[in-house]
């Protein structure tokens, strides 16, 4: 009886046992998501072709049919909850979907206690994490990539403040804020941030359009949900912000709308010269003949890249349950009191499956499907596009490793990382209003007034600045200067010159500058001296010519004549010079003539031989040559004196016959203070002030000059 008991034991085991580890004939997995949407349309047929391809592949799920129980949810949260609870009824293994990040994130609190796997093809919020819920995963890159795509074209073109438009939901708002932390890191800021209701309406577009054109940027990043009609645009182009000077970016949404639907170059005229990112699917075999099976089966639409995405969800999703089986062998649910929930259980394998999922390895459409520690998909690229005239151009790419360049990414996988900067560029880009050069990215804003310009309205010596009255027009080397720097401004500014100045003589450039300081003029641009009054009340740039005081005085115009050889030296340098040769023809005399035979001889020739010795020296060697030692001393001493001589002799003649001599002796500023003569100065200029209070010149020595005749006259 024992024995009995135990085999009958051993058999219902063994029964239990074989029935838990039979493998099931269908598999569900759920999909909810909006059916009639940008991205919806596209993924439903993917999906379904998925579905085909898994079921008609032998080598997957070993018999077992893989069946999707489809919802639509509209773009309702509520109903997407309820639709996500009617899928679990139905002992779904997976959620594939939704692609709203709000609906995805409530979705997913629901998954987290049944433990059923969320798997996105599209919810790109960046705050879904595996930590917040931890039976999350998508295939779609999150927003963190796609904004430090766009944050690279801006700091590429060199734009350093931006205005976003973005939809006020999780969606918009957190992706928003990864944009600003990109950009914080490339010395950008966002400026102003501008959201719409997630059901804005044309009125409310208008409205924050309107107040944008307040505002200085003009750089615009747009993060809404894909719309087919373009409304937005539509207001942009009415608005006429469709022009010159504006910068549109869009994220991935807006290529996501073009690719959607068919091309109709009336419809892409209104984004003429918008920018735009959307992921970059490498052109393989595998996905030419997807595209071919897509033409034939679906003329309705087109697909997006969000669509391919969707495909290979549904492929890691079968891949994930095919290890699943082979390990486990059955699928089963649980229910739980403390759930209160009716007929919906949970799933038992769901941390196996998930973990499955996380660690699956394989090429789909969309490329190698990897995750990173939040279970985001990884090694998704940018293509960056450009419409231009109702045709979408590829400018460039943006890879997370080599940043921007215009070879694509996977050409550049064996390309070693110095050469990556040279790479990083992009194609020309046309912006709003057909224009090549790149946007400016900046402007005053509208409310505010041009910048008010003061300008002293020169008399005399008007090379700096002159105002043409003839045409009501400023020129001058400071306008030339003052002009070439707006132009290094990296936004326009509008501005309008003021005159300053009666017109009769030059004007007060103090009163000028005091002008600038009671804020009647914004800036003023002219010969304005850096002093120390003036700097306590303005703010200067950088000078660009130096500034002192220069003297002028009249000159003496020196008439050559036959006797100018011996004006270098005065009659007593002269005399000194003579007694010098006669002494140095003595001395050398006296040394030589015991024991140098060309010293003796009769008492005429040694004395010619006594004063030619000194004079000869200065041009041509002597005949006569010293053998003592003291001779060859003095004569030393005495060729070293004829070579200071000669060389003061030879300055002096030069500048007698070149240099033009001042008739007033005053040879500086010492000279002048000391002369007590008077002193003309320049209208206007700082010169008054400073000799009175820095060189202590008395003012009834100081005469004002209004025009060159002064000038001529007092000289």
């Amino acid at each position: 009886m024992k024995f009995a008991v135990i085999f009958v034991g051993f058999a219902l085991l063994g029964l239990v046992i074989f029935v838990y580890c039979e493998k099931p004939a269908v598999v569900k997995i759920g999909a909810v998501f909006t059916h009639d949407s940008v991205i919806g349309r596209g993924a439903k047929t993917a999906m379904e072709m998925a579905v085909e391809d898994i079921n008609s592949d032998p080598n997957i799920l070993n018999g077992t049919e893989l069946k999707m129980i489809m919802e639509d949810i509209g773009c309702n949260v509520f109903l997407g909850s309820l639709k996500a609870f009617q899928v679990i009824e139905g002992e779904v293994v997976a959620i594939v979907g939704p692609q709203s990040s709000e609906i995805a994130q409530i979705i997913s609190h629901i998954a987290n206690g049944l433990k059923v796997p969320v798997i996105s093809y599209a919810a790109t919020n960046p705050t879904l994490s595996s930590l917040q819920f931890p039976y999350f995963l998508r295939t779609t890159p999150s927003d963190s990539n796609q904004m430090a795509a766009i944050a690279d074209i801006i700091d590429y073109y060199e734009w350093k403040e931006i205005i976003a438009i973005f939809v006020d939901n999780d969606y918009g708002r957190n992706g928003i804020s990864v944009l600003g932390n990109e950009l914080a890191k490339k010395m950008s800021k966002i400026s102003y941030k501008l959201p719409l209701c997630p059901q804005y309406n044309l009125s409310e577009i208008s409205d924050i359009l309107c107040k944008s054109k307040s505002l200085g940027p003009r750089v615009y990043v747009v993060h809404i949900d894909p719309d087919p009609r373009l409304k937005f645009f539509k207001v942009v182009k009415k608005l006429d912000m469709m022009s010159t000077n504006y910068v549109w970016l869009a994220t991935d949404w807006l290529s996501s709308t073009l690719d959607s639907f068919k091309r109709d170059e009336n419809y892409l005229e209104i984004l003429h010269g918008i920018v735009t990112i959307r992921p970059h699917i490498p052109n393989t075999s595998k996905k030419k003949a997807f595209f071919s099976r897509w033409r034939k089966k679906s003329t309705q639409s087109n697909i997006t890249a969000y669509g391919l995405f969707a495909y290979d969800t549904v492929w890691l999703v079968a891949l994930s349950i095919d290890k699943f089986l082979k390990e486990r062998g059955a699928i089963t649910f649980y229910s739980s009191h403390k759930l209160q929930l009716g007929n919906i259980a949970g799933f038992d394998g769901g941390e196996l499956l998930l973990k499955f999922m996380s660690k699956t390895n394989f090429t789909g459409l969309t490329g190698p499907i990897q995750f990173d520690a939040d279970r985001s998909r990884m090694g998704i690229d940018y293509e960056i596009i450009n419409v231009v005239q109702g045709t979408i151009l590829k400018v460039g790419y943006w890879s997370n490793e080599t940043g921007l360049s215009v070879q694509s990414p996977e050409s550049l996988k064996g390309s070693k990382v110095s050469s990556y900067i040279q790479l990083q560029k992009l194609n020309n880009i046309t912006w709003p209003g057909g224009q090549v050069e790149k946007p400016r990215g900046w402007v005053i804003a509208t409310t505010e007034r041009p910048l008010r310009i003061g300008i002293p309205k020169r008399v005399i010596f008007d090379e700096f600045v002159t105002e043409l009255n003839d045409i009501q027009s400023v020129e001058g080397y400071c306008i030339d200067l003052f002009l070439e720097v707006l132009k290094m401004v990296p936004y326009d500014i509008p501005f309008r010159f003021e005159p300053f100045g009666d017109g009769l003589k030059n004007p007060n450039y103090d009163d000028l500058v005091r002008m600038v300081a009671y804020d009647v003029f914004d800036v003023a641009v002219g010969d304005i001296a850096i002093v120390a009054n003036r700097l306590e009340i303005v703010d200067f740039t950088q000078p660009f010519a130096a500034t002192g005081l220069v003297v002028l005085a009249p000159i003496r115009n020196s008439t050559s004549s036959g006797w100018v050889f011996i004006k270098p030296f005065t009659l007593e340098m002269w005399l000194a010079i003579a007694a010098s040769f006669v002494i140095i023809g003595v001395v050398i005399w006296m040394l030589e003539h015991r024991v140098n035979d060309d010293f003796r001889g009769p008492p005429r020739r040694q004395l010619q031989t006594m004063f030619l010795f000194s004079f000869s020296t200065l041009f041509k060697g002597n005949n006569e040559s010293t053998v003592s030692t003291l001779g060859r001393i003095v004569m030393i001493v005495w060729l070293f004196l004829l070579l200071v001589i000669t060389s003061s002799y030879t300055a002096s003649l030069s500048s007698i016959l070149t240099v033009r001599q001042l008739s007033t002796g005053i040879t500086g500023i010492e000279s002048l203070i000391s002369s007590g003569l008077p002193i003309g100065y320049q209208v206007g200029s700082f010169a008054y002030n400073y000799m009175i209070n820095s060189l202590n010149i008395h003012p009834s020595r100081l005469v004002c000059l209004a025009s060159l005749e002064e000038y001529e006259s007092a000289l």
